[in-house]
């Protein structure tokens, strides 16, 4: 098959199914009441927000399954990276279930979703240890030097990136188009990078791209759709698990920088917080603190995506 029309068939096809699916299941998602539920405590422009469906990512995780499996056959590597990404999504699945259906705001438990991300990940480390030839080696960005952790240096590396960068997918969804914006652009990064490195992980990130474009048409201000945890979830095991299957972890913390920046955010607002009574920004995660500045929705969303654009070509040079 021409290189070049095997790279560009796995995006449409996860496009099309994506534009295809998305006014099926939209309507459906209203007939089930499945609506985002808007937190009170949250910028009073977004309860305008509230009934708008939620779980779209499924949409997203159908587009992708689906047009992987033209796939798997040829591209065994494809498969821990599904595995992530729908372990993540299953999750999110269950928590947007809680929300929204039963009524529970805060959704499955803490302790819950941190034992369903734990097992997902140690699954997909054990698959990295025994099935893979990766033995612990990652990149390190700017230098072009390939480093071996010990093992077990790599393995607790593995759990804090994973888990680090779902919960900050799962935070940068908060605006229309905002985290699937900055994902498609981490995930045509990684796409290059596999074209170029020749890892049989193409098709799957091209399947990504293609399914959160298709997502984007739905998804953009004023949104028609939320992924809800479904979706964002599943990202960010999509973007961990192909940078390690890559061996590119730290270049999550320069094509992800907004993940990162959101959860800091976070972090920061609750330390400080706790320690002094006071809060360093008007509202985390961060892209709410530019709401509350006075920038329209659309604008937090272009600059975080022209940010992540711009990153994502730093670390083409970092490669």
């Amino acid at each position: 098959m021409n290189l070049d029309f095997s790279i560009i068939l796995p995006i449409l096809i996860a496009f099309g199914i994506s534009v295809v699916l998305s006014p099926i299941v939209i309507p459906f998602l209203k007939k089930l009441k499945f609506g985002q539920f808007v937190r009170d405590d949250g910028p009073e422009t977004h309860l305008k927000k509230s009934g708008t469906p939620t779980m779209g990512g499924l949409i997203i995780l159908l587009s992708l399954v689906i047009t992987s499996l033209f796939y798997m056959k040829d591209y065994p590597d494809i498969l821990p990276v599904l595995f992530v990404t729908l372990g993540f999504g299953l999750i999110g699945f269950l928590d947007d279930y809680i929300k929204v259906v039963m009524k529970r705001s805060l959704g499955l438990r803490a302790w819950q979703k941190m034992l369903g991300q734990f097992v997902v990940t140690a699954v997909f480390a054990y698959y990295i240890e025994k099935y893979t030839e990766i033995n612990n080696e990652i990149i390190i960005p700017f230098v072009g030097k390939t480093v071996v952790l010990d093992k077990w240096v790599y393995i607790v590396l593995l759990f804090f990136v994973v888990l680090g960068t779902v919960n900050g997918a799962n935070f940068t969804d908060g605006l229309d188009g905002l985290a699937s914006s900055v994902t498609a652009l981490i995930a045509t990064f990684f796409t290059v990078v596999a074209i170029g490195t020749g890892s049989g992980l193409a098709p799957i990130s091209c399947a990504a791209m293609g399914s959160l474009l298709g997502f984007l048409v739905y998804n953009v201000y004023p949104a028609r759709v939320f992924m809800g945890d479904t979706g964002s979830l599943a990202l960010g095991g999509f973007v961990a698990s192909i940078a390690y299957m890559l061996k590119m972890p730290l270049f999550i913390l320069i094509v992800a920088f907004i993940y990162f920046i959101e959860v800091l955010s976070v972090i920061i607002q609750v330390v400080s917080f706790k320690l002094t009574g006071k809060r360093v920004f008007k509202m985390a995660p961060i892209h709410h603190h530019f709401e509350l500045s006075g920038w329209p929705e659309t604008k937090v969303v272009s600059i975080f995506a022209i940010v992540t654009a711009v990153l994502c070509v730093v670390g083409l040079l970092a490669v």
